[in-house]
Order: C-alpha cells, then structure tokens, then sequence
C-alpha cells in the first residue's frame, strides 16, 4: 500500500500530518488545528463542500420530482383523483423523512465520499421508473404510489450530505458551511419545478419521461465527480450515544415539533403547489410554482443571519405570526377566486418558513448549550446532544412534507373544499408560536435571557 503524507513546509510535520490512503481516505484530519486548517485542510473542505452541494442539490431535485410531474399525469392518459395526486406527491416526502436517520450513520459506516457515490447512483432508480411508469397509463394506482416512494432515497440524501460536511469544518466555520449545503439543497427543489415543465415540452407533443430521463445523466455526472474528488474521512465518527441523549432530552421534541411547523412546511407546501395552481387556477402556467420553492430556499441563509443577531427564539415567533397571516392570506384568495391574492399570500408562507427553518437550526445548539452546565465537558457534552437532536430533528421535520398534503385530501374529503386545511394550520402555527414563546421566550426563563 502507497502512502502520500503532506506537510507545510514551515511547520513541524506532527502538527499538521495527513496521510493519503487509496480510496482517497485521509487520516489524521483535524480542521480544530490551524496550521493543518490554513494549509491543506481549507481547499480539501471546500472541493468537498461544492461537490456535495451538487449532489444534494440532485436529491432534492429527485425527491421533489412527483411534485412537477404528478399535475401533468391525467394530461397523457392517467385518471387520478385530486384526492389521488396528494397521496402521489407526499409519499415521497414519507419515505425520505424515514430515510434521514440510517443515511446519518452511512456516512460514518462507509465514508462520505463512497456513500455520496452510492446515494448519487441510488437516483437512478426513482428518474429511470418515472420515465418509464409515465408511458403506461394503465399502471394500477398502487404500483404508481410503489414508484414514487422510491423518490424518497433523493430526500435521505440531505441528512447524510449535511453529516459528512459537519466532519470537514471547523466548528467557526460550520455554521456557514451548512447553511450552503442546506441552502444548495432546497434550491433543488424549485429548480426541478422551473426545469421540468420546459424539458417535456420541447418540440411537439407532452413528452413526459423526460422529467425521468434527464436526471439519469446528472446522477451519473454527481457519481463520477464524488467518485474522482471527494474524500472519505477515517476519524469521521458518528456518536450513538448523542443520540441516546437527545432522545431523552425534552428540547429535542419541541424543537422537534417547532421543526415540523417550518421545514415540514417548506417540503408539503413544495409538493403540494404545483398541484393546487393546476387545480385551482387551471389557466395558470404551472412553470410559476418553482417561485415558491425558490424563494423558501434563499431565505433560509436569512433566517440564520437574523437569528444571529436577535435571537433564534424571536424570529422563529415571527415566522409563525406571518406564517399565519400568509395562511389566512390563502383563504382569502380562494374565497374571492383571486390567483393573485392566493399566489402572493404562498410565496409570503414560503418566504418564512424558509427563514424559520434557519433560526431553528440556529436555536438547537444554543437551547442545548443554555441548558447544561457551564463546565467544559458539560459543554462538549451538551455539543454532542444538540448533534443528535438536528438529526432528529430534521427528519421528524421532514415528516410535515408528507401532513401537508394529507391535510389538503382530507380537508377535500370532508368540506369539499382546502379552506379548512388552511384554517387548521393557521391555528397549528399558533400552538407553535404559543409553545416557542412559553419555552424560550418567556420573562424570567433562563433560556430567554440566554437569547437562545
């Protein structure tokens, strides 16, 4: 076995000392470490931050592709009920928010890099059965809902990107790192919305398997460049016991239920848009519906910015308070039958919970720091827990990808029409509000001092 060991040429080779395996493993990695990190550590992190970025991107892009593709279905030959088209774009969303926690440890079990490969290659098989199940009308409705859950391996994708970063930077720069990777993500989302509908339209005719299709190569590209230029970590190690910790730690449920209220809201509001504009306001061109998505992506980076300097607390509030407002918005809309009422009052919904999805985030390592003791190793201990709890978190979130739409099908059930749906995530919103100011915001807690 060959060896390549890279020093500064200034410094004493124990303090900064890589080893290069095949495989493109690494050993002795530390970014803590500020000769290795200003060195050799910075540009290794970075190459691995924007191909991980791309591949994620690809898994949103995948796990949110039913979303685009399921209010087009009856236009080539498929008769599904509304009822029918939101079971088909929240199980996805189902299946990835179950996938989040074993995808977490693949990345410690296998190496970042050799699961990136595999969880690139894994989205060949939602986009090569999608492109073949759109041509064959006659598919049973339970083997089409079979083929969509499989667009859930494109949703774990976030949970083991956003592992396998954690391991490269250090803890000053983390923050900033993540939030790209998130934000490189989400935004996968609104580009399959914006991209699908001008690829199966080009030329003559509705050529729907090219929303499959034209994935096949970018997941092979994502592979390769994973394959050639990412690394595997060997001191990347997944702590079972921080999870141990956090699952018997109160705040990993609210912040847990305050989560599904934000991101769960971005997931089922992103698979249930391009839907209701194809229901709703049928002469409207669906290619609008990518703004949604968009804009909840681009505001995460803000929600986090602001909690910075206000406090995740605040701002969490506020998101829920517009979130509410956006809501109530969207009932107005479709009692007056006002596209531009309905439309705006979405992208304002969007808008916050893109920016409470950052202040969460933000919140979870300052609630777990807040409540443990001030001694170092209670520190390095309550760092630990609050790893668990995003993880947990994040896919408990992931869950209201999958409430959302089965709000909307069975508000229709019962009423006969989406305003109840509406009405009951409003008074949700509130519940949420009413718990993150009780917990965290409250005069004389301890956490509200802290500013958490």
């Amino acid at each position: 076995m060959t060896t390549t060991r890279i020093h500064p040429p200034t410094q004493r080779a124990t303090a900064v000392e890589l080893t290069h395996r095949p495989g493109r493993w690494i050993d002795g990695w530390d970014p803590e470490n500020p000769v290795q990190w200003g060195s050799v550590g910075r540009p290794i992190a970075r190459r691995n931050l924007v191909l991980s970025i791309f591949a994620e991107f690809l898994g949103f892009a995948v796990w949110a592709l039913w979303s685009i593709v399921v209010p087009q279905l009856n236009g080539v030959g498929f008769d599904l009920s509304v009822n029918q088209m939101f079971w088909l774009v929240s199980t996805p969303a189902l299946v990835g928010a179950t996938l989040r926690l074993p995808y977490t440890f693949a990345v410690p079990r296998f190496g970042g890099r050799n699961w990136t490969v595999v969880s690139a290659l894994l989205l060949l098989l939602p986009a090569g059965t999608l492109a073949w199940a759109v041509n064959h009308p006659e598919l049973p409705f339970g083997v089409l809902m079979g083929i969509a859950a499989l667009a859930g391996v494109g949703g774990g994708n976030f949970a083991s990107s956003m592992a396998n970063i954690s391991f490269f930077f250090p803890a000053k720069e983390k923050g900033a790192a993540l939030g790209l990777n998130a934000a490189g993500g989400n935004v996968g989302t609104a580009a399959v919305q914006l991209a699908v509908p001008i690829v199966i339209t080009l030329g003559a005719g509705l050529s729907l398997d090219r929303a499959g299709l034209m994935f096949i190569p970018l997941a092979l590209l994502a592979a390769v460049l994973a394959w050639r230029g990412m690394d595997n970590l060997s001191n990347a190690k997944s702590d079972p016991r921080a999870y141990a910790v956090a699952l018997r730690h109160p705040h990993t449920w609210i912040l847990s239920f305050i989560y599904i209220g934000t991101f769960g809201s971005f997931i089922g509001y992103s698979a249930t848009f391009p839907t209701l504009l194809n229901n709703l306001f049928p002469t409207v061109t669906l290619s609008l519906a990518f703004l949604g998505a968009l804009v909840g992506s681009v505001s995460r980076p803000l929600g986090g910015h602001l909690s910075d300097r206000l406090g995740g607390a605040l701002v969490t509030c506020v998101s829920f308070v517009a979130m509410a407002v956006g809501a109530v918005g969207a009932i107005i809309g479709l009692q007056e039958q006002s596209f531009p009422i309905f439309f705006l009052s979405f992208l304002w919904l969007f808008v916050f919970t893109g920016i409470g999805n950052g202040s969460v985030y933000r919140m979870i390592p300052a609630v777990f720091s807040g409540t443990s003791a001030s001694d170092p190793m209670s520190l390095v201990a309550a760092g630990r827990a609050a790893a668990g709890c995003i993880g947990i978190a994040g896919a408990v979130g992931a869950f209201g990808g999958f409430l959302i739409p089965q709000g909307f099908a069975l508000s229709r059930t019962l009423t006969g029409n989406l305003q109840s749906a509406l009405w009951v995530m409003v008074a949700v919103y509130l519940v949420m509000l009413g718990v993150t100011w009780f917990t965290y915001l409250r005069r004389g807690s301890r956490l509200a001092e802290l500013r958490v």
